[in-house]
C-alpha cells in the first residue's frame, strides 16, 4: 500500500500506534530527518491520542496529512472509537481530500454496540476510505500472513482515477497470492466450525483481558482498555515505561511492554496483552501484586 501511495505524500498517525505505520512511511522515503528531542520524523503529522482526549485525536488542529492511519480498536491503548468518533474522521476525511487507512484488526474483540467493527459501517467512508485487516487476531495466523484489503469503487484520486485500479496493479505486480495450504486455513475458519472456534478463542482472550485490567487496577494503577480490546494500557502517572519495563521484568520475571516503544506518546505507560494461557495472566497478576510501585 505504502508503494502505491509513494514517497511525496503526508502521512497522520495516532501517537502512541503500532510501530509500522512510522517505520513504513520512513522506508519510503516519505519522511524527513528524526527529531531527538521530540522523537519523532519531521513530515509526519503525529495525532496525540491519551486520556485528555479519550484516545482521539483533535481533527480539527491537525496540519493536513494526505493519508491517515486509524487502528480502533486500538494497540497499544485498547481504545476502541464510538460510532460518533468514526463519524467525526470520515467528514473530516471527505471534506480535506485525505484517505483514512482504517486498521480493524482487533474488530473481532468489540462487544460494545456503539463501537464499529468496520468503517464501512459510516455513511461517506466509502468515499474516503481503505480498511485492512487480517486473520492474525482473529484465529492466530500472526506469521500465515493472510489477509485482505478493501478498496471502494467510489474513492478515488483527485483527477478521477480509482484508487483501487492503483491498488490492484501494485499488488499484482508485487504478490502472487498467498498459497493453497494458508487459503485452504482461511476458508476453514470461515465455515460454521471455524467462526465458532474464533468466537470460543476471543472470549477467552477478553476474560484474560478483564483478569489483567481488574488487577491492575487493584494495585491502585489508572487502566485503559480491556473492554473491546485485547490489550490493557496502565498509566504510570510520569514514570518512565522502560524503567517501570526492567523493574518487572527483574523483580517479578513477568515480560510487558514499555509504551514508548509505541511512540513518543506512549512514554508513561505500559502494555499489558491478553494474548497468553489463562494460568499465565493469573500468575503473571499475582507476582506484580508482590511489587512496591510506590
Amino acid at each position: 500500500m505504502q508503494m502505491m501511495f509513494g514517497s511525496r505524500v503526508v502521512s497522520a498517525v495516532q501517537d502512541p500506534s503500532y510501530p509500522v505505520y512510522v517505520d513504513t512511511s520512513v522506508m519510503m522515503g516519505q519522511t524527513g530527518t528524526m527529531d531527538q528531542e521530540k522523537s519523532q520524523f519531521d513530515n509526519i503529522v503525529y495525532m496525540p491520542c491519551n486520556p485528555d482526549n479519550g484516545f482521539f485525536p483533535d481533527l480539527k488542529s491537525l496540519p493536513h496529512a494526505d493519508v491517515i492511519y486509524f487502528c480502533s480498536p486500538n494497540n497499544p491503548t485498547g481504545a476502541a472509537a464510538t460510532k460518533a468518533q468514526l463519524t467525526e474522521l470520515v467528514d473530516y476525511a471527505n471534506e480535506k481530500g485525505s484517505i483514512v487507512v482504517f486498521d480493524a484488526a482487533y474488530a473481532p474483540f468489540i462487544r460494545s454496540d456503539d463501537v464499529p467493527k468496520s468503517i464501512f459501517e459510516i455513511p461517506g467512508a466509502e468515499n474516503c476510505a481503505i480498511e485492512v485487516n487480517s486473520f492474525s487476531k482473529y484465529a492466530g495466523f500472526t506469521g500465515v500472513r493472510l489477509g485482505w484489503t478493501i478498496v471502494p469503487s467510489g474513492l478515488k484520486f483527485s483527477d478521477g482515477s480509482l484508487v483501487r485500479d492503483d491498488y490492484n496493479r501494485v499488488m499484482t505486480t508485487c504478490f502472487n497470492g498467498a498459497s493453497n495450504v494458508v487459503q485452504g486455513g482461511g476458508m476453514a475458519c470461515l465455515d460454521d466450525a471455524g467462526l465458532a472456534e474464533i468466537n470460543t478463542l476471543i472470549d477467552y482472550y477478553l476474560e484474560n483481558a478483564s483478569i489483567l485490567k481488574t488487577g491492575a487496577e487493584e494495585m491502585g494503577f489508572k487502566v485503559h482498555g480491556g473492554v473491546d480490546a485485547p490489550y490493557v494500557f496502565i498509566d504510570l502517572e510520569g514514570k518512565s515505561s522502560w524503567d517501570m519495563f526492567s523493574k518487572i521484568l527483574t523483580e517479578a520475571n513477568v515480560v510487558t511492554i514499555p509504551g514508548a516503544g509505541f511512540g513518543p506518546g506512549g512514554e508513561g505507560f505500559l502494555r499489558l496483552s491478553a494474548f497468553a494461557p489463562r494460568e499465565s495472566c493469573e500468575e503473571a497478576i499475582a507476582r506484580l501484586k508482590k511489587l512496591d510501585f510506590h
